[in-house]
């Protein structure tokens, strides 16, 4: 499976709930999305590496699960400030996860 992570490790990692607001393909990768997301009142960007999977107009409004607390990193000159959580299904389709029920943007998932 992997190297162990204690669970102060674990701790550390600030995981929410996050709105897509909008989605648009990167200017500079084939396979990168660029979208804004709300966190309950904060608005930020991420890129994913997710363009094969879905496409920008049907990100919208989605509610996924964010690393909020990941360090910003610059992804072919646009800056990313979190981290999308998601599988891979048997089939070889990324999938976001997502809370199974409607809570508001910004809740901690714990």
């Amino acid at each position: 499976m992997g190297d162990k992570v204690s669970f102060a490790d674990f701790k550390r990692l600030n995981l929410v709930v996050a709105r897509i607001v909008e989605a648009r393909p990167h200017p500079n990768a084939d396979k990168l999305l660029c979208m804004k997301v709300d966190l309950g009142g904060q608005e930020r960007q991420i890129v994913a590496g997710i363009k094969g999977h879905y496409r920008p107009e049907e990100l919208a409004g989605l509610k996924v699960i964010l690393v909020e607390n990941l360090e910003p990193a610059t992804l072919r000159g646009e800056r990313s400030e979190g981290m999308l959580l998601a599988a891979t299904s048997s089939e070889g389709r990324v999938v976001l996860l997502a809370p199974g029920q409607d809570v508001p943007a910004g809740s901690k998932v714990s």
